[in-house]
């Protein structure tokens, strides 16, 4: 089940809880990617407030957002790169995408595993991913006031269960979201400590959310055993008599 992309809009852009979210996550994105400087990027789901840090240096900016959830003009003041897709047919080639970022997606999905499949095609040998999830065990789960609230939360070892039925490999995960998704003043005040405190105690994960990277590669092609016939050619003329050098007659001389 997507969310509205107005309501998206309306939690990330609007208010305080949504910007200090938007805050957080990004700011673990961008300690995982600091740079993608020439690469294509591209995020799908609601994906945009994580990637105006690559907007100056990466080669190409591409918001996909699915039809289920509709689609916004993004950035404010700048040309647009948002499209309207379907959530498992991306206008994009094989292989294309160097960095991908999925928000409001995987856990918003009637068919994760089509939609973990699409990412595996558009992401180039070696391209990376990030899936940013709820948390199963967390807080923002269990509130539905925020986006988090919708669909299905994840642990990790439930995401990198399914991520590698892609044919996807793990490579590393964070968190973030520690504070709890609360309004207040109080808890907005001291949101940024929290988070500090939380990315410096957690080791197994903790947070609200879950970002999980991964890699796409490509496997060696098999051997085709044609080496190895050049090495050891084949003896056509095995047993056959060498010819005499010419000028030489067996017994005698010319």
């Amino acid at each position: 089940m997507h969310i509205d992309v107005l309501d998206l809009r309306q939690f990330y852009y609007r208010t305080r809880l949504g910007r200090a979210a938007q805050k957080a996550v990004r700011d673990r994105l961008v300690a995982m990617w600091p740079e993608a400087k020439g690469q294509t990027v591209v995020g799908f789901g609601f994906a945009v407030p994580l990637l105006r840090p690559y907007l100056a240096d990466a080669r190409r900016v591409i918001g996909l957002m699915p039809a289920p959830q509709g689609v916004m003009h993004w950035p404010a003041g700048m040309a647009n790169v948002s499209l309207l897709s379907e959530e498992t047919l991306w206008p994009l080639e094989t292989g294309a995408v160097d960095k991908l970022v999925l928000l409001h997606a995987l856990e918003a999905s009637d068919n994760p595993q089509a939609l973990l499949e699409e990412c595996c095609r558009v992401l180039g040998p070696g391209g990376r991913a990030v899936f940013i999830v709820p948390n199963r065990t967390g807080l923002w789960a269990r509130r539905d006031r925020t986006p988090f609230g919708f669909g299905r939360p994840y642990s990790r070892g439930q995401l990198e269960a399914q991520v590698k039925r892609a044919g996807l490999v793990p490579e590393r995960h964070a968190a973030a979201l520690f504070a709890p998704p609360s309004g207040g003043k109080f808890w907005l005040r001291i949101g940024g400590f929290m988070e500090r405190l939380g990315q410096r105690l957690s080791r197994s994960g903790g947070g609200g959310v879950i970002l999980l990277e991964v890699s796409k590669q490509v496997p060696a092609r098999p051997r085709t055993g044609l080496a190895e016939r050049v090495r050891r050619p084949l003896r056509v003329l095995e047993g056959v008599p060498e010819p005499l050098a010419a000028g030489r007659i067996e017994g005698g001389d010319m």
